[in-house]
This record gives structure tokens, sequence and C-alpha cells, in this order.
């Protein structure tokens, strides 16, 4: 059971729930050592968020991209992951082990954004208290019925077990296909940096639009010179400002420019014919040695063509 809580909770597609459910109903015919079960299953899910939140710490907005290209949950962006850590602010560490895409970038995000050690322990250990206990007691709740279930299991054999891995193998298939499939629809033709460094002195200029989220921007406090600040979340409220007679770029940090890409559907959408995301987002603009501009405060800077850079 430890193994599975490990491995779930490094981000690894392990069934930890039905796990710990099963494991409950056994518990609760055992009150000797049920205790121990869930001080060890928590431990089990302290110690990758430890490691997680430590990466962050030292690597910063790095892991949490990394993460994001591995993962199985095409909804686990960056960008959305941290609008819902700002939403929730410190209660999202608790509450992240229930939230699909949330669970494994919630500790790395911690650390990168520098919460406090003392607190972050404790955050995390109240969320693993909780996870735990309430599939533990699922479990003991029901006992019987999972009891009277797992010697017909035992009869199946091995034709169990290759249900089993058939069920699993099905589900990271089709977490696998929607993915692929979500990644389709935000394929469109982007401008490359060396693009719009180039038409950036041009008259009129393209309006650059850096949907980044307030603690991205804080992982990275920087923004492509003139480039007007509108978090994805606040973009449908930011319509009317935006100038429809002139190309619009889209930026952001996320792999594979995804909620750029967003952004500029949404954008499309509402009738506005000239949008590109910037293909490698801001991380791209720095690697390819141009000029930022640091952020001094949040807002959105005036609608104009940006300094030049």
């Amino acid at each position: 059971m430890v193994g599975s809580i490990l491995l779930d909770q490094i981000g690894l597609p392990v069934p930890a729930i039905p796990t710990l459910v099963v494991a409950g109903a056994v518990a609760a015919d055992h009150h000797w050592w049920g205790l121990e079960l869930f001080l060890c299953a928590v431990g089990a899910c302290i110690v990758p968020d430890v490691v997680w939140y430590l990466a962050g710490r030292r690597y910063g907005n790095g892991v949490m991209k990394l993460l994001c290209r591995v993962s199985l949950t095409p909804d686990s962006c960056v960008s959305e992951t941290q609008g819902r850590f700002e939403r929730w602010g410190p209660n999202a560490i608790v509450i992240a082990k229930f939230v699909p895409g949330l669970a494994i970038i919630a500790p790395p995000l911690a650390g990168a954004m520098r919460m406090p050690w003392p607190r972050f322990l404790g955050l995390s250990t109240l969320a693993a208290a909780l996870w735990v206990g309430i599939y533990l007691g699922a479990g003991a709740l029901l006992k019987q019925q999972i009891l009277q279930l797992i010697p017909r299991l035992s009869e199946l054999g091995g034709t169990a077990a290759i249900i089993i891995v058939l069920a699993l193998a099905a589900y990271i298939g089709f977490k696998w296909w929607e993915r692929r499939r979500f990644l389709a629809t935000l394929r469109m033709l982007r401008v490359s940096v060396a693009e719009l460094y180039d038409s950036m002195s041009a008259d009129p200029a393209p309006v650059v639009i850096d949907v980044r989220s307030h603690g991205s921007r804080m992982l990275q406090p920087r923004r492509i010179p003139g480039a007007l600040l509108v978090p994805l979340d606040q973009v449908e409220a930011e319509l009317r400002s935006l100038p429809r007679d002139r190309e619009l770029v889209v930026y952001c940090t996320c792999p594979n420019e995804a909620s750029a890409a967003r952004v500029a559907k949404t954008l499309i959408n509402h009738g506005f014919t000239r949008v590109r995301p910037l293909h490698g987002g801001l991380d791209a603009w720095i690697e390819a040695g141009y000029e930022t501009e640091a952020l001094h405060a949040a807002g959105h800077s005036e609608l104009g063509p940006g300094p030049a850079v």
C-alpha cells in the first residue's frame, strides 16, 4: 500500500485510492494496526510532497513545466494551476490531492513561490491526513461489502490481475488520447520570436499580450517591452479594450503555448482575425537574447506600439 501511495504522489498513474479503501476495510477488523496504517500512509504522502516542494524551490517554474509536459491530464497547464493556487491561497495545498491536475503541481508551485517551509509542511500534513483518512474511512464503512468481494477476486487469481492491468492500461490510453486531442485543438499558426522582434519596429506594431497569471509573473517578473498584462481568466472582460485593426500576439510560459493558444482561440471566436500565439513564449524570447522590461506593477500598459527593443 505504501509503495502505491508513493508512486501515486510522485505522479505515476497508480491506483492508490482503491488500495487505501481496501486497506481501510481490512484495518477495520484489526484495530491494533489501524493507527500504524494511517501514519504510514500519511508519511507516504508527505515525502513526495516535500521532494517536489524542494525541487520547486530550487528550480522554480521549470519543474511545473516539466510536470505539465509529461502529465496525462490535459488541463494541468502551469497557468491554470497557478490561477487556482492564487484564488484558493494556502487552502490549495489542503485540497490539492482531491483536484486532478493540481495534486502534483501544488507542492513545487508552493516551493517556487517561496511559501515558508513550516507552513507548507503543516498544510501538507493536514492534506495528507484528510486524503488518507477519507479513503480509509470509506473502506471501514464498506467493510462488509469489500471483505465479501476479496475472496471472489482471490478465486479469480490471475484473471483478476489481468483485468486490473487491462483496466489501468485502458485508463492510461484514454488519458493519452485525451491529451493528444487537447493538444491538437491548440495547434494553429505561431509567430516566431524573430518575426515578432522584426515586426515591432513596423507601423503599426503588433499588440503583444501577456496572458500569464499573477503567480507566473512573480516567478518571472519580466515581460516583452510594451506587452499588455491580461491574465487568462480576464481575457473576455478586456475584449473591448483590444484593437481589431492590428495584429495581436499572445504569449505565456506554458508548455506548447497552451494558455496563449486558448486565448487566441477565444479572441478569434469573438471576431478578431489577426491573432497568433508566440512560439516558445516568453522563455524563447529571453533565450533569443531580446530585451525585456521589469514588471513594476500589475495592470495593463497603454495600447499602442511597445518601446523599441
